[in-house]
């Protein structure tokens, strides 16, 4: 990060964070509360030995970071990270069209474990397949390797597919709520009539109306291991961007000793300080401009209860055997047929 980032940083956050002074002492300046806080995001280190660096408390250290990492996500939450609308779907199913040859796709998705100290009295909550213990972060990501959905805290026991179900974005997946833009006809593919907008995930997920995931099986006919190879390849921008960002914030890659509230505030700064980095690499605007009706109230994503089983449908079945139809006909690309 630059200095002029920083700055520009420090102008965005530092009015929610500025303390005033008193007659007893001076107040920790706003420059140096955010520099304490992202030097613990990039780099993980103990609020021992970031105390040491900057001669403050180590208290003094644990309440910045858990102020600062709050202030961060919602002084940039609206700006790198504002709820989708029409057509800013529209726009991220344009990308993937553009860069991976997949059409009507408007994020892939997967879930992250976060690495967490076991908190006291949770008995096996937290507790994951990977044998330690971890919060889940579920996300969506467009082409460019930006966040546009992110959810924080689920439980390290559960699955993708169990954190997606219980999370509000799955809850306004399945009840239509995500603004999605209406059934497409896909360019070239006429004959198929319109087919839905969707998103992209690997075998974890369930086969929604608007979520594709893999042929499952070892045993497959070369259609159907096309089909997956070109969703995989749309899949793998997901990948990608925790891998980004788990090398800019490195806090990712150890085992976090903070409570799990402060961890899902540290881990949802990371994300919108990612967008707002990456924004400034790919040199794109904050969000697509949209027009506004004055009389229009702008959905938001409610907390969700629990849901059913992860049964596809028939209409999902017969969407997923167009998409491969696409993908093996009128939708192949020269260079496939050497992959698989």
């Amino acid at each position: 990060m630059s200095k002029e980032v920083f700055d520009e940083l420090l102008g965005k956050v530092g009015p929610l964070i500025t303390k005033v002074d008193t007659h007893l002492r001076m107040s920790i300046g706003p420059a140096e509360r955010l520099a304490i806080c992202l030097r613990y995001l990039a780099t993980g280190d103990s609020y021992a030995t970031i105390a040491f660096s900057y001669r403050v408390g180590r208290s003094t250290v644990a309440v910045i970071v858990k102020e600062v990492a709050g202030a961060i996500w919602t002084a940039l939450v609206e700006e790198c990270m504002p709820v989708p609308q029409v057509e800013d779907w529209r726009a991220i199913a344009a990308g993937f069209q553009e860069r991976w040859e997949f059409p009507n796709c408007v994020g892939a998705i997967d879930g992250k474990h976060v690495v967490i100290q076991a908190p006291a009295n949770a008995g096996s909550l937290y507790f994951n397949y990977k044998s330690t213990h971890s919060l889940v972060l579920l996300a969506v990501v467009d082409a460019e390797y930006l966040f546009r959905v992110v959810d924080v805290g689920g439980f390290g026991r559960s699955s993708d597919s169990g954190s997606l179900r219980n999370s509000a974005f799955g809850e306004s997946l399945r009840d239509g709520s995500l603004q999605l833009p209406p059934d497409t006809v896909i360019a070239g593919s006429e004959r198929r009539g319109p087919l839905p907008h969707v998103f992209v995930g690997d075998e974890a997920f369930p086969l929604l109306d608007n979520l594709l995931r893999p042929f499952p099986g070892r045993h497959l006919n070369r259609e159907r291991r096309l089909f997956n190879y070109r969703l995989s390849r749309a899949r793998l921008v997901v990948e990608c961007a925790f891998g980004i960002l788990s090398t800019q914030w490195r806090m990712l890659r150890r085992v976090i000793t903070t409570s799990p509230e402060v961890t899902e505030l540290c881990v949802k700064a990371a994300c919108v300080l990612h967008n707002f980095l990456r924004r400034k690499t790919i040199d794109m605007p904050s969000r697509t401009p949209i027009a506004r009706s004055t009389d229009e109230v702008t959905p938001t994503l409610c907390d969700a209860p629990r849901m059913g089983s992860n049964n596809a449908t028939r209409q999902s079945i017969q969407q997923r055997e167009t998409f491969c139809s696409y993908f093996n006909e009128e939708g192949a690309v020269r260079w496939q047929a050497n992959v698989v």
